[in-house]
């Protein structure tokens, strides 16, 4: 976490920004959870511990992380925005269940090598990606395909 604080703390003064305690909060319990979290989740937990972090600074922090490239924005599909850590975190995509909410995360080099190909071909310069699939978990393709 040390690494991220200070690479966020970089960015920000590169910004002209302060790293105020409250931002620190936020990246902090980005670190705790190290899943998928919405922002309103992560307003919860801050207020549940009593980090004195409001809405607006929530938001804010948010965009500054995933403008320093420490913090992505997903869609998982619920009508709603996701955030998850990538900063020195392997590159990942995502299937999501479109029953129960699921997501499984997964990485695969021949997807990968096959966009390298795609950017190159159509001279395109590729800056990131997000890849989600969805549809449902084995579970959920079980039981659907039973009620059938």
């Amino acid at each position: 976490m040390h690494k991220t604080l200070g690479t966020f703390a970089k960015y920000l003064k590169a910004q002209k920004l302060k790293f105020t305690k409250e931002r620190g909060a936020v990246l902090q319990e980005m670190f705790l959870h190290r899943g998928h979290l919405e922002a309103e989740d992560l307003l919860y937990s801050l207020r549940r511990k009593k980090k004195g972090a409001s809405r607006a600074t929530v938001y804010r922090t948010l965009e500054l992380l995933m403008d320093s490239g420490i913090v992505r924005k997903v869609d998982l599909g619920h009508g709603h925005s996701h955030y998850e850590l990538v900063l020195d975190h392997p590159h990942h995509e995502h299937m999501v269940c479109v029953n129960c909410g699921k997501v499984l995360e997964f990485s695969d080099k021949k997807i990968e090598m096959a966009l390298k190909r795609l950017c190159k071909k159509s001279r395109f310069e590729h800056t990131s990606h997000h890849f989600q699939v969805f549809g449902y978990c084995d579970k959920c393709r079980r039981t659907k395909t039973q009620e059938e």
